[in-house]
């Protein structure tokens, strides 16, 4: 019987005349992974840090088992910022020791990209005080994850990750036999770790059993049976069950809801985009030339990010653009957002970006652009029009839109200055859409954004008919809302990913792969003397192992040439759902072997 490690019992607390958490009772245990979501200022933070007993209670009272070893990440830090990274992260273990543990490589590795913390100008031994939020909160992570916890609360733990960084967080959670809280708006991080949900909302603590896809199906099954009156929000939710259901493969691995009434319920559900009639309203709307960039080179001061780059950005285009941080992902819209904002006179340093006569483009930067803070957001709006056409048919209020953003009649006569961060950046975007641009830039649109206004800012997008570029690290954001996917591997070129992200992230596991297994002696070597002390082997067990490396190489070889067919015949029979579910779970047993083969060659490399 699984131990309880957290009793929550009839918690309450007031801010102001407001009651986030109203009498709830909850509790965690051994081996419980919860995922946290509602709607922002609903209580998600006040209720994990209750939680952790890092802040009181009014009413109601929180237990923890004795001897309990809690990690907590906060979305404040607490590290001492005279302090070097070697100091927080490692604390007083000498080199040998440190690179001679599988945990914390796999940690430095997975959030820093390497032991030699390649984007540290001084490795380890760099002080803190310096580092920007993003890099100190990496730190803070990777400090938690290092030790021994029986239970962990993470607060927002994907902020400042980038899609690769997720992935490896992702796989490190699955794998450890440590408890899980954790609050965050990513749901591909959701489904791909969490087994249970709570739904903060009103003061009360609704639990679901699942993954996010399992709580998206639960809750509007709930809210339809009780048939309220949010007719608005379980269209929504049925509109994203459909994608979940005929987009994406299943993004659990061991799905619990029931199959015949999730089809059922989706049953009248149109897919998420009539991508044939947008395609044909954005060519009327654009003209058939968007951008073509014709042997384009792209620097940021002296580095050079993109050398002869040729490509076209057509009417009608949905690209996800991704790519590892610093690899030009943004330098690339800058100056496509400067042609356009030119007419073409302005060109990067080498090659020519051509303009289309119409395009009309609206660029969402990671900067909240500053507004009066005196104007109330309905004003903010209305500033910039009335009225928005959202093609096929659909016009909109400004009042309209500011609802169909969580900005309701009463928020809408809020000042500006008085908004969160999270507010800031959905007016800011409401306020480009009413703009009618007809190309959308979107520089990580998800941030401070809460899982129900995301669902709506897709809705939205479904409908628009434009050409759109997305950067974001919000691996579900980009498969909900683009078509093709882009990458920028730090090569000085972009690829084309025809199987999108999952692709991405094999290319860049194959560079870490690559890179593991010396990292050892690397990181030992530092400490003045030779690798930490092992057993000697023998030449005839060193030949041994060598020739199973190679073995394992040629399997690998096979089974991916093997990956590739089966994705081809899957797609040559999309309409054949029985001959898909074939090959499905013939190319599920190919993953799995391969993921045996790949742990077996890292033991064999770093035995070497």
């Amino acid at each position: 019987m699984a131990v309880n490690l957290v009793n929550v019992e009839a918690v309450s607390k007031v801010y102001g005349t407001r009651a986030l958490l109203d009498g709830v009772s909850l509790g965690v245990s051994e081996g419980d992974r919860i995922g946290v979501v509602g709607r922002n200022g609903d209580g998600k933070t006040t209720l994990i840090r209750m939680l952790a007993q890092l802040e009181d209670a009014d009413s109601g009272r929180v237990t923890h088992v004795g001897g309990l070893r809690l990690g907590v990440l906060t979305q404040h830090d607490s590290l001492d910022p005279s302090a070097t990274v070697r100091h927080e992260v490692i604390g007083d273990m000498a080199d040998h020791e440190w690179a001679g543990s599988a945990k914390i490589r796999d940690v430095l590795t997975g959030l820093f990209g390497g032991l030699d913390l390649p984007g540290f100008e001084q490795g380890l031994d760099t002080v803190i005080g310096p580092l920007s939020g993003g890099e100190r909160r990496r730190i803070a992570l990777a400090k938690l994850l290092i030790a021994d916890q029986d239970l962990i609360v993470l607060d927002e733990p994907t902020n400042h990750l980038d899609v690769e960084g997720i992935s490896w967080l992702a796989r490190h959670l699955r794998s450890r036999r440590s408890a899980l809280v954790c609050v965050t708006h990513d749901r591909w991080f959701l489904d791909q770790v969490c087994t249970r949900m709570w739904d903060v909302q009103r003061g009360a603590v609704h639990e679901y059993e699942g993954g996010y896809s399992d709580y998206v199906f639960a809750r509007a099954e709930r809210e339809r049976i009780a048939a309220t009156e949010e007719t608005k929000r379980q269209n929504l939710m049925r509109k994203e069950l459909a994608w979940l259901r005929r987009g994406a493969p299943a993004r659990t691995s061991k799905p619990r809801y029931r199959i015949e009434a999730a089809n059922e319920l989706i049953a009248d559900v149109p897919p998420p985009r009539d991508t044939s009639e947008l395609m044909k309203f954005a060519n009327a709307r654009l003209g058939k030339t968007v951008f073509d960039l014709e042997d384009v080179t792209i620097q940021a001061g002296p580095k050079v990010l993109l050398k002869h780059l040729t490509w076209q950005l057509g009417p009608g285009d949905r690209v996800g653009l991704v790519g590892v941080n610093g690899a030009g992902k943004t330098s690339l819209l800058r100056a496509l957002a400067e042609a356009s904002r030119t007419q073409g006179d302005v060109q990067p340093v080498a090659g020519k970006i051509v303009v289309g006569k119409t395009v009309r483009l609206a660029y969402l930067s990671q900067e909240v652009g500053e507004l009066d803070p005196n104007l109330r957001v309905l004003e903010a709006v209305q500033k910039v029009r009335d009225r928005v056409d959202l093609g096929k048919g659909r016009e909109m209020t400004a009042g309209q839109l500011c609802e169909q953003f969580g900005f309701t009649k009463e928020k809408q006569w809020t000042p500006v200055g008085d908004l969160s961060g999270g507010e800031r950046r959905r007016l800011q975007i409401l306020r480009l859409l009413m703009d009618e641009p007809n190309v959308l830039f979107l520089d990580e649109p998800t941030n401070d954004l809460d899982i129900e206004t995301l669902t709506q800012l897709e809705d939205l997008l479904d409908g628009w008919p434009g050409t759109m570029v997305v950067i974001s690290h919000d691996r579900f954001f980009i498969e909900r809302t683009t078509d093709k996917v882009f990458a920028l591997l730090g090569d000085a070129t972009l690829r084309n990913l025809p199987r999108g992200l999952d692709e991405y992230l094999e290319r860049r596991q194959k560079v870490i792969d690559a890179a593991v297994p010396a990292a050892p002696a690397a990181a030992a070597k530092t400490a003045g003397g030779a690798s930490p002390a092992a057993p000697a082997k023998s030449s005839g067990d060193a030949r041994a192992a060598k020739k199973e490396l190679q073995k394992i190489e040629r399997q690998l070889t096979k089974l991916s040439d093997k990956e590739t067919r089966l994705h081809a015949q899957i797609a040559d029979n999309a309409t054949d759902f029985a001959k898909v579910a074939e090959l499905d779970a013939e190319l599920r047993g190919l993953v799995g072997e391969r993921d045996e083969l790949e742990m077996r060659w890292l033991e064999l490399a770093e035995d070497a």
